[in-house]
């Protein structure tokens, strides 16, 4: 792997994916199944909900079946383009205390990167 590779070649893709409306507890669900951290939600701008959403309403004693998607997630959130180095995205990740950037091409949305996917050296 290049020292600073594009985020592109290490995002995770194809991105998982939930409506807004979808009760919390099934985003839980789509979680696990894919173990993935974090789901893309279905919305204008791009939205996404994370592992650390739903362990906040537990926390909360929220009842996650009454809960939809769109009562958690976070809106509007930073993208990037999968032509960015991953050391700026790692800075960006930085600098806005996130763990999560949507990869968008030409307004599709082809991947998230998460610190997960970082090298090392960024992390």
């Amino acid at each position: 792997m290049p020292e600073n590779p594009l985020v592109r070649e290490i995002m995770s893709s194809p991105v998982e994916t939930i409506d807004p409306d979808a009760p919390v507890s099934d985003a839980a669900d789509a979680m696990h199944g894919a173990r993935a951290h974090a789901l893309l939600v279905t919305t204008s701008p791009p939205s996404l909900i994370t592992s650390t959403d739903i362990l906040a309403a537990v926390a909360k004693r929220r009842e996650l079946a009454t809960l939809a998607v769109s009562d958690l997630l976070t809106e509007s959130v930073e993208t990037v383009p999968p032509t960015i180095r991953a050391g700026e995205a790692a800075a960006m990740m930085t600098s806005l205390g996130i763990g999560y950037l949507p990869v968008v091409d030409s307004g599709d949305c082809v991947g998230v990167v998460s610190s997960a996917d970082l090298p090392e050296r960024f992390t």
